[in-house]
């Protein structure tokens, strides 16, 4: 996908970079450092670090779909969606905060980037509505 017209897209290299840093941070602080494992115990931790890495990945799907579609009401689906995955990273990162992590630089780095990527995604947003007015 290097050279989809999806790359020039800075909404979609942002979603990317948020994607992947979500998926480093959840990894970092996931208790379930190892895949297969008899014991299964459930933590809020670790349900906060699948659902950040879920939505995350799922933010740059929408990105694309809304991207790739010519249907205005695919297009507010996927805006929508998006808007409320960001909200829910940021809810994320406060969670672990709460749940007593100490290295609150990753938390911080993770919320700049959410805070650029809403920057960039409020522009697209804006370039949406105004192309189908």
């Amino acid at each position: 996908m290097e050279n989809t017209p999806l790359n020039s897209l800075v909404i979609y290299r942002k979603s990317l970079a948020l994607r992947d840093l979500s998926e480093a941070v959840a990894s970092y602080f996931s208790y379930n450092k190892e895949k297969l494992s008899f014991r299964k115990i459930d933590h809020f931790r670790n349900d906060v670090t699948q659902s950040l890495k879920t939505d995350a990945l799922l933010i740059t799907k929408e990105v694309e779909q809304a991207a790739l579609s010519n249907s205005y009401s695919v297009q507010m689906k996927s805006l929508t969606f998006i808007n409320i995955m960001t909200r829910n990273i940021l809810a994320y990162c406060n969670g672990l905060e709460m749940d007593g992590v100490k290295e609150k630089e990753y938390l911080n780095l993770l919320r700049g980037e959410i805070k650029a990527f809403r920057s960039s995604f409020k522009k697209w947003r804006k370039s949406i509505l105004n192309r189908n007015d």
